[in-house]
């Protein structure tokens, strides 16, 4: 598995290694106890140490590795790491959401539709990692529109591990067909049909439905540790 390269458009360098360091880590392709050294990750990108301590560096205050005098001690996410993130996502989207219901959101919803049509298409053309960025967007669109600075900031600290992880669960995904596609899709619409009920406890319910049945899929795509 690679990291998307579209996806690693007008990014620094150090992030665009340390987005495919993330990757190998959670996919379990540099597993927990490893260590990672800056020289061989500097041979391997065709760089100099300085971006490959940037990548280092962003991954360490994502708890993924323990920095150490010339490299670094991966550590993985665990089973609880995994808990912990999707019970992180869970607080904010419910908090976002929730928030939405009150005001006019129709805007945010025809955002929604539309990138719900992308992830059809991607489906058509079996395209997993459109499929994976559309659903990611589908959340931050959601999050940005709550215009919550404090919980866009908290968003931000997680975004790119959320958006690996949903990576590698997408082709978990698309392995099982197109029913289950179609049911993630379908997850989609009802949470729009939430946001346009415009009431906090069917809002609440059906996000607390979509992240009890997302668990399930993460703990069958990643690898545990």
């Amino acid at each position: 598995m690679h990291y998307p390269s579209a996806w690693l458009q007008g990014i620094s360098l150090g992030e665009s290694i340390a987005c495919k360091l993330r990757l190998q880590i959670i996919n379990g392709t540099i597993k927990p106890g490893e260590v990672i050294s800056e020289n061989r990750v500097a041979a391997d990108f065709g760089t100099s140490r300085s971006p490959v301590r940037e990548a280092l560096k962003t991954l360490s205050n994502e708890g993924l590795i323990r920095l150490e005098r010339m490299g670094a001690v991966v550590l993985g996410l665990s089973s609880k790491d995994i808990e912990e993130l999707y019970d992180v996502r869970f607080l904010i989207e419910s908090f976002v959401q929730q928030r939405l219901a009150h005001g006019n959101q129709e805007r945010l919803i025809s955002k929604c539709n539309q990138i719900i049509d992308k992830m059809e298409l991607a489906v058509k053309y079996n395209d997993v990692v459109d499929f994976a960025y559309q659903d990611f967007s589908f959340h931050e669109a959601i999050v940005a529109a709550a215009e919550h600075k404090r919980i866009f900031h908290l968003w931000t600290s997680i975004r790119h591990i959320v958006m690996t992880v949903m990576l590698i669960t997408t082709e978990e995904v698309f392995s099982k067909g197109e029913q289950k596609l179609s049911s993630v899709i379908n997850k989609h619409r009802t949470i729009v049909k939430g946001l346009e009920s415009k009431n906090a406890d069917t809002i609440q319910n059906v996000v607390r439905e979509y992240f009890a049945d997302s668990r399930q899929t993460l703990h069958t795509s990643l690898p545990q540790f």
